[in-house]
C-alpha cells in the first residue's frame, strides 16, 4: 500500500491573515481529513479561517503537545501507514522550530512517510531578516531563565559569544515579562552592543527596532503582553 504525505503546516502568527499563507497551503488544508495538532480549538478556528468548510469532527484531529510527547508516537503516523495524508500543524508559525512536532517528523522519516514542509511565517527568521544583524552565523536560544542571577549571567554569555564569534544570538520570552527581560539586557549589557526587538511579527501593529543600549537606555519600548523576539549582536 501506499504511504500518506505528512504536510508540515505553518500557522499565521496572530490572528489569521490571508497574505501570510500561500495560496498553495490553503489547498492542502482543505483536502486533508487528518490533523496532528497541540490544541483542538484553536486548530478548528484556524482551519475555519482558511477556507476549510466540511465538518471537523474530533476524529479528524489527534493531539500532541507537552502532556503526551512519551506516548506511543507510531499512533499519531498510522493513518499514513494506511494510505491517508496528514498535516502537522503549528499553533503560530512553522512546525518543529520552536514548537512541538520533531519527534513525530523524525519517526515519519524512519516509517518511510515523506514528509513536505510548506511555507509560511516563522517570527524567528522573520526578527533576524529585519534586524540589520549577521544572518550567515546566528543562533536561537529560546527563553532564558526566569531567576534574575542566572538571567543575567545567561544574557552575559550570549553578549560575550556576539562579539567573539561574530554571531547573532536570538532569543524570546513570555509575552507578560518582555519589560523584565529588557531591563535586564540593558542593565547587563555594554553599551555598544546592539539590541533588536520585534514585536507583533505580520500584525497590523507589527514594530521592528534596532540600536544600541545606549539608545534603549533613553526609551522603554511599549512591548509589554506582546508577542516579540529579541536580538543580541555585536560587530
Amino acid at each position: 500500500m501506499k504511504k500518506g504525505k505528512l504536510y508540515l503546516i505553518p500557522a499565521p502568527l496572530g490572528e489569521y491573515s490571508p497574505h501570510v499563507m500561500p495560496e498553495k497551503n490553503l489547498e492542502i488544508l482543505r483536502e486533508l481529513n487528518q490533523f496532528i495538532v497541540e490544541e483542538l480549538r484553536s486548530a478548528r478556528r484556524f482551519l475555519k479561517k482558511a477556507g476549510v468548510i466540511r465538518d471537523l469532527n474530533d476524529e479528524m484531529f489527534l493531539i500532541f503537545n507537552e502532556h503526551n510527547q512519551e506516548n506511543d508516537l507510531s499512533l499519531f503516523l498510522q493513518p499514513a501507514l494506511q494510505g491517508i495524508d496528514i498535516g502537522l500543524l503549528s499553533e503560530a508559525g512553522i512546525p518543529c522550530v520552536a514548537d512541538p512536532g520533531n519527534l513525530i517528523v523524525e519517526l515519519a522519516h524512519q516509517s518511510g512517510i515523506r514528509v513536505v514542509p510548506l511555507v509560511g511565517p516563522s517570527s524567528i527568521f522573520l526578527a533576524l531578516m529585519a534586524s540589520g544583524f549577521n544572518g550567515q552565523h546566528f543562533i536561537f536560544y529560546g527563553y532564558l531563565p526566569v531567576d534574575r542571577g542566572p538571567r543575567i549571567s545567561k544574557i552575559r554569555e550570549l553578549e560575550k559569544a556576539a562579539r567573539e564569534k561574530d554571531q547573532t544570538q536570538i532569543f524570546i520570552e513570555t509575552p507578560y515579562r518582555n519589560l523584565q527581560l529588557f531591563q535586564t539586557i540593558v542593565e547587563t549589557c555594554k553599551e555598544e552592543t546592539r539590541l533588536c526587538i520585534a514585536a507583533d511579527l505580520t500584525l497590523e501593529n507589527e514594530w521592528i527596532k534596532s540600536q544600541t543600549i545606549r539608545e534603549w537606555k533613553k526609551r522603554q519600548p511599549e512591548i509589554n503582553k506582546h508577542p516579540a523576539i529579541f536580538l543580541l549582536y555585536h560587530e
